[in-house]
């Protein structure tokens, strides 16, 4: 059941790239303009900033799903552990917060 789910979300990621990577020449074909050069970059660079957080964000959830199972478990067994393992949360927490300033490095240049 969850790898359909997990097929499904690929296969819609990607059908949204595509269209978000060709939307700009999409826009100016329908203007009547000629495509220039900077808007077919500006797709690339729409889609590589999506990827960017994308991919960042469902690697932090994985991290955080992982240690977090774990320092419950540790938790139940040392209570005091409790500040260690924050740490350890924060630092799986920050993979995404990486992702999003590379994604506002990348819509910076356009």
């Amino acid at each position: 059941m969850t790898k359909g789910k997990l097929s499904m979300f690929f296969v819609l990621m990607i059908l949204i790239s595509t269209v978000w990577f060709f939307l700009p020449a999409l826009i100016y074909a329908a203007e009547g303009a000629p495509a220039k050069a900077e808007a077919d970059w500006a797709g690339l660079a729409y889609l590589s900033a999506g990827l960017a957080v994308g991919i960042a964000c469902i690697a932090s959830s994985y991290a955080v799903a992982r240690i977090g199972s774990a320092a419950i478990g540790a938790l139940s067994e040392k209570p005091e552990l409790m500040g260690k393992t924050l740490v350890f949360l924060g630092l799986a927490e920050g993979i995404a917060i990486y992702g999003l300033i590379i994604a506002i490095m990348i819509l910076n240049k356009i």
